[in-house]
C-alpha cells in the first residue's frame, strides 16, 4: 500500500462544501468518484479541513491509501484530464503510511477578499464580499492585531459551532489593500466554525463604526456570539496555506 499526499486548487461556488454529503454534491465526492475511476477502486479520501458552500481553496491537502503503481506525475495529469474545471490537482507526493492530512496539520492560514468599491464586479461575484463602504485599513490591520494569540474564541464562531474546547492560537492577522482589493489574511493553529468569516465581519462594523474601537478584547472575554459582528459571506474565503512544519509558519 502507498499514502498519497495531494494538494489541490479549487473554486467552491458550484459545491456544498468539502465535506461528502447525502444530499448536495460537494468537493470531496467529486475528488473521490475521480481518482475511484482513475485508480479502479473505491477510494475515501483524508481532507486536512472542512471548507463551507461557496468557500475556496489555493492549497487543500488530502491523503489516501492506494495499492495502485501510478506514479505521482501520471496521477496528477490523469486526475486533472478528469476532474471538474473547478477543481485542480496541483501536487502529489508519497508519504509515510500513517501520515494524515488533518492529524498531522501545525496550522492553516486563510484569506478573506473584499472587493471594495462603491459599484460591484461582476468578475468578483462569486471569489470576494462586495463592500460599498470605505475601508480605513490601517485601522482594521492594528484593530486585527487583537485577534493575536491563545483565546478562547468561543464568541466568534457560529452557534452551530460543536467543539466543546473553543479555545485556539492565532499567529498572525494581517489587514492590506491592493487597489480595490482588500485582504485578511490570518494564520494560526485551527479554526472553528465561522471563525474566519465572523472576525472578518467584525473587523469590518469596527471600521462601519457599529462597534467601537479597542472592542476585540471584550467580545473575546464576553464568550457571546451575539457581541460579535456579522458572519461574512463565504465568497470571499480562501484555504490559503496548510503548514505541516512548525518551522515554516
Amino acid at each position: 500500500m502507498r499514502n498519497l499526499f495531494l494538494t489541490l486548487a479549487y473554486n467552491g461556488a458550484a459545491y456544498h462544501g468539502w465535506q461528502r454529503q447525502r444530499n448536495a454534491y460537494s468537493v470531496q465526492q467529486a475528488v473521490e468518484e475521480t481518482l475511484s475511476t482513475l485508480l479502479g477502486k473505491d477510494i475515501s479520501v483524508n481532507g486536512c479541513s472542512r471548507t463551507d458552500a461557496g468557500v475556496h481553496a489555493r492549497n487543500y491537502c488530502l491523503t489516501f491509501e492506494t495499492s495502485n503503481p501510478i506514479p505521482c506525475q501520471g496521477l496528477v495529469a490523469a486526475a486533472n484530464d478528469r476532474l471538474p474545471g473547478d477543481i485542480a490537482v496541483l501536487s502529489c507526493e508519497e508519504k509515510p503510511m500513517g501520515f494524515h492530512a488533518r492529524f498531522d496539520c501545525a496550522g492553516k492560514e486563510y484569506e478573506y477578499l473584499v472587493h471594495n468599491s462603491t459599484i460591484r464586479s461582476p468578475f468578483y461575484k462569486d471569489t470576494a464580499l462586495h463592500w460599498k463602504y470605505p475601508i480605513d485599513v490601517a485601522l482594521l490591520d492594528s484593530e486585527a492585531k487583537d485577534f493575536i494569540g491563545e483565546h478562547d474564541f468561543k464568541t466568534f464562531c457560529s452557534a452551530e459551532c460543536d467543539k466543546e474546547n473553543t479555545v485556539r492560537e492565532i499567529f498572525s492577522y494581517n489587514v492590506t489593500r491592493e487597489g480595490e482589493l482588500v485582504r485578511f489574511t490570518v494564520s494560526g493553529s485551527g479554526f472553528l466554525y465561522n471563525m474566519v468569516r465572523i472576525t472578518v465581519g467584525t473587523l469590518l462594523y469596527i471600521g462601519e463604526g457599529k462597534l467601537p474601537q479597542g472592542c476585540i478584547p471584550s467580545l473575546i472575554g464576553a464568550k457571546d456570539r451575539t457581541k460579535a459582528g456579522i458572519t461574512a459571506e463565504p465568497q470571499g474565503l480562501y484555504l490559503n496555506r496548510v503548514f505541516y512544519d512548525k518551522g515554516q509558519i
